[in-house]
């Protein structure tokens, strides 16, 4: 039934080669015209998981509490101090210049110039607030006395760590970015990054002052300019493949085929999503370029059929039909599986992976088009002599000599060798690889390189200031109008400092430390009553006070808050801590309150993780059920099924084991990856399985039908293996760390796969049907089994 519904399909297709390849040409074109309107799309929710516990803490308070889309910028003397005329000068106006920044909370900068830095001191009067700079004093009149009482005013309120650096060489401002305007329009964060640049880093850095910025708006910024690069690498790969395919096929027409057809998809997929009002995130620039990839693969074994058919004395035509109707099922297989296995990224409830699922999955099947249609219906348009085909063909035959002697794995002895070697590596890959970290694995921000402007100046504010850069938020829920419930500040005091022993928790700031602070105030500055109040009045009165300073509680105390600064967001760092404030809340229950998980910027981290971990398990169960039941429907063979799968999953372990060895946490931008990474490696098991069963089922023994299988498409499969690792590799000289890291890892893994196909699947074959022999003839799953 499958074999004469082909039939009937290829005799309509090349039948009409003019109607489709015109229709095809006039649908690139419109699609070309929504392609190159396509832009760089970077999003700060959209990270968010969606209905995750921490990013409803998040949500619920985030008038209250401090947003976690800051925005951070350190004027820093490069000799001397910061209590300068000129620094304090420099410093205000950064203030203001960050102040006026588009879609900046206006209340919410902060810096020793705004009015929301004020020290508290007892006085013969009693208690008052001042500012650390009033408002009496301008920049253009600084006088020495003026320095002098700000420096001690900075000192006297705790200010030194956090808005001044420990050394006092820097001084800092902070914002909250929100990333829709008031009139509902997003924050281009590309756009966003120059005019950091142009307005805030420009015109106040010189050789004697340096800015520096950091913050989600300037990250991703700066990712978007390195992702550029993307295109730059894309293009080496490119013309690394067109060489190696004219190397391998000696013809500029068959360079060009695969390389066109595959190009062709990428302009479809950049059309619909711009029809579909999505952007290019710039953690997931690379995975259309990775698609493409997927694309030569199938191209090339397109080509070898092809060129293996004009040999046997086709026309270029009956060559082309062939090819069509001989690949159709193990080229559709694996596209397919491809499609099925980015489509469980949509499980991941994180609006960025659900974008790259839908940006993947619309290039992947795509590809069934231009790959498998498109590509033998313009072959079968070119003439190619005899002669060629037989030159081709020899050549082929004269590098494929030594695939006999690997063939020899299929000899029984061989193949339980090699099987006993394989689970060997597959035991130890499981077990080195049960530790991998989801997340990320170094400070500053992973996607960019150490030596990056961003993470530098990351690293010398995070050693300049006490205060952490990355911050935990955890909420302590109680009843409406608990301003006269003292045990709520007694409970957080007890859980701030629970968790200050944790190691990556460099300070913590809560409303029970400022009870403490102002009960101590409004007591004469008595060391003794630095405590908690237990006086419901003199609570109530202390609540009112601090209710002042936003990003501590509620107004009516329903909600306070307990703010951990960390020495990192590293995935393990912040699990630790989570771990301990979720040991805290089950061993110390209070009636009335209620701890929540978590706010701040490593809080949706954790998030993000959390759901990351969470999914990674059902997806990759989902992706090889998928591929068990195709493999299954095709070949109706179990032994089929295993042979294809089991080779794949040992290579999955052993790029789990990579990213351990080389710290790649699994994050949103590594996980698609290693989606794909199993999408083009199952290519390489169903293109070898398919000429196995086909020759199987001409009576062929095992041993030799393995040969010929090898013989057949071995070298188009470590051809395409070898140039696609070859070209991505060439990332490992990004600017981008992430892209590099991809680079690695994508070479790795095409090469362990394929090694994986060319021994293990054999091996395991062989063994397969020793231990169950064939009942029945095996029945061809192809059309042209010569």
């Amino acid at each position: 039934m499958i074999i004469k519904s082909i039939s009937r399909l290829e005799h309509w297709l090349f039948s009409h080669r003019l109607l489709i390849l015109g229709s095809l040409f006039i649908f690139t074109v419109m699609m070309g015209y929504f392609a190159v309107q396509l832009r760089m799309d970077a999003g700060f929710e959209k990270q968010i998981p969606i209905g995750h516990e921490y990013v409803q803490t998040f949500q619920k308070y985030r008038a209250e509490l401090f947003g976690a889309n800051r925005l951070t910028v350190v004027v820093k003397a490069k000799h001397g101090t910061v209590w300068t005329p000129e620094g304090l000068s420099k410093l205000y106006d950064v203030t203001q210049a960050t102040t006026t920044m588009p879609n900046v909370d206006r209340l919410g900068v902060q810096s020793l110039w705004t009015p929301n830095s004020y020290v508290s001191s007892v006085t013969e009067e009693g208690f008052i607030s001042q500012q650390v700079i009033p408002a009496t004093v301008t920049p253009d009149r600084l006088t020495q006395a003026d320095i002098d009482s700000t420096r001690q005013a900075a000192t006297e309120g705790g200010f030194i760590g956090t808005l001044v650096s420990k050394d006092e060489s820097a001084a800092m401002v902070t914002a909250e970015i929100s990333e829709f305007a008031p009139d509902g329009s997003k924050i281009d964060y590309i756009k966003y990054n120059q005019l950091l640049e142009q307005q805030i880093r420009k015109p106040f850095e010189n050789k004697d002052y340096d800015i520096q910025i950091i913050g989600f708006a300037k990250q991703i910024g700066d990712i978007a300019d390195g992702a550029k690069s993307v295109l730059v690498f894309c293009v080496i790969a490119l013309l690394l493949t067109a060489l190696a395919v004219y190397w391998y096929c000696h013809s500029v027409r068959f360079t060009i085929l695969p390389i066109v057809c595959s190009l062709t998809s990428l302009v479809w997929q950049f059309g619909t999503l711009k029809l579909l009002g999505f952007g290019l995130d710039p953690l997931g620039v690379l995975v259309p370029f990775l698609v493409f990839a997927i694309g030569v693969s199938h191209g090339v074994q397109q080509i070898n059929f092809i060129v293996r058919e004009l040999a046997h004395g086709s026309t270029s035509q009956e060559a082309a039909r062939k090819s069509f109707s001989g690949l159709l099922i193990p080229g559709t297989l694996a596209l397919v599986t491809a499609f099925v296995s980015f489509v469980t990224l949509l499980l991941i409830p994180i609006p960025m992976i659900r974008e790259l699922a839908i940006t993947a999955s619309l290039g992947v099947g795509y590809k069934i088009i231009t790959n498998l249609v498109m590509l033998p219906v313009a072959a079968s348009c070119f003439n190619f002599s005899k002669k060629y085909a037989v030159t081709a063909m020899a050549k082929r035959e004269s590098r494929a000599r030594w695939l006999r002697t690997l063939a020899r794995v299929a000899e029984p002895r061989n193949a339980y060798i090699v099987l006993t070697v394989v689970l060997i590596i597959f035991g130890v890959a499981v077990w080195q690889s049960r530790d991998r970290v989801v997340g990320t694995l170094q400070p500053g921000a992973p996607e960019l390189r150490a030596d990056s402007r961003y993470n530098l100046d990351t690293v010398s504010i995070v050693n300049g200031f006490d205060v952490g850069l990355d911050w935990l938020t955890i909420v302590i829920e109680a009843p409406e109008n608990s301003c006269d419930s003292p045990e709520i500040g007694v409970y957080g005091d007890k859980l701030g400092h629970a968790l200050q022993r944790v190691p990556g928790v460099v300070s913590v700031s809560s409303y029970a430390g400022n009870l403490r602070e102002y009960n101590e105030g409004y007591n004469e500055g008595n060391p003794k009553m630095g405590v908690i109040p237990i006086d419901a009045g003199n609570f109530a009165g202390l609540s009112t006070e601090i209710e002042r300073v936003r990003g501590y509680l509620k107004k009516d105390c329903s909600m306070t808050a307990v703010h951990l600064y960390l020495s990192d967001h590293k995935a393990v760092t912040i699990t630790r801590i989570i771990n301990a404030a979720k040991d805290f809340r089950q061993s110390h229950p209070e009636p009335g309150l209620n701890i929540r998980l978590a706010a701040g910027n490593a809080g949706l981290l954790a998030a993000i993780n959390d759901e990351v971990e969470q999914s990674e398990l059902p997806m990759m169960l989902y992706v090889y059920a998928a591929i068990m039941v195709l493999v299954l429907l095709v070949y109706r063979d179990l032994r089929a099924v295993i042979a294809c799968c089991f080779p794949l999953t040992v290579g999955t372990f052993i790029g789990y084991w990579f990213m351990k060895e080389f710290e790649i946490g699994l994050t949103v931008a590594t996980l698609p990856v290693m989606v794909l990474a199993v999408g083009i490696g199952v290519d390489y098991a169903f293109y070898i399985y398919n000429r196995l069963q086909a020759h199987l089922a001409n009576g062929q023994t095992m041993v030799r039908a393995i040969e010929n299988s090898f013989l057949e498409v071995g070298m188009a499969t470590i051809f395409t293996a070898i140039t696609l690792a070859i070209g991505v590799a060439t990332w490992s000289f990004s600017d981008l760390k992430f892209q590099a890291d991809m680079g690695k890892l994508l070479a790795f893994m095409f090469i362990v796969n394929l090694v994986m196909a060319m021994t293990a699947l054999p091996a395991l074959a062989v063994v397969l049907d020793i231990w169950f022999p064939r009942k029945k003839p095996v029945r061809s799953s192809g059309m042209f089994d010569h």
